[in-house]
């Protein structure tokens, strides 16, 4: 569990640090930028449809962890707005709480209890 969360931490660190870059130099107004790569239809916008699909299936499987939940719901917003660094720090904070139980970081842990509620 170790190298995953070194490699959770540095990723974090990178993409925060580069879009602190980002934003010093350009804005933070991406929005425009991103939906005109898309109209587009070049490699840039490509990569951000690639990335918005990405998005999305982590924004479902957040939820779908947290069984749907009112809770599960908004951190799948959360998901879907905070990319990288959600997931990162998502990932980070549940490895800690499943104690590095793999199944339980992956599935959430109630699906681990055969007599849980569904």
């Amino acid at each position: 569990m170790l190298p995953l969360r070194l490699i959770l931490s540095l990723m974090l660190l990178t993409v925060v640090a580069y879009t602190g870059v980002v934003i010093a130099r350009h804005g933070a107004d991406f929005l425009p930028v991103f939906i005109g790569d898309l109209a587009a239809m070049g490699w840039a916008g490509q990569f951000n449809l690639d990335f918005l699909c990405l998005l999305l299936l982590s924004a479902l499987w957040v939820a779908w962890r947290h069984r749907f939940s009112a809770g599960g719901l908004g951190l799948a917003v959360l998901a879907t707005v905070g990319g990288t660094p959600f997931l990162c720090i998502y990932l980070l904070v549940e490895s800690l709480r499943q104690r590095g139980d793999v199944r339980a970081l992956l599935l959430g842990p109630h699906r681990l209890d055969p007599h849980a509620a569904p």
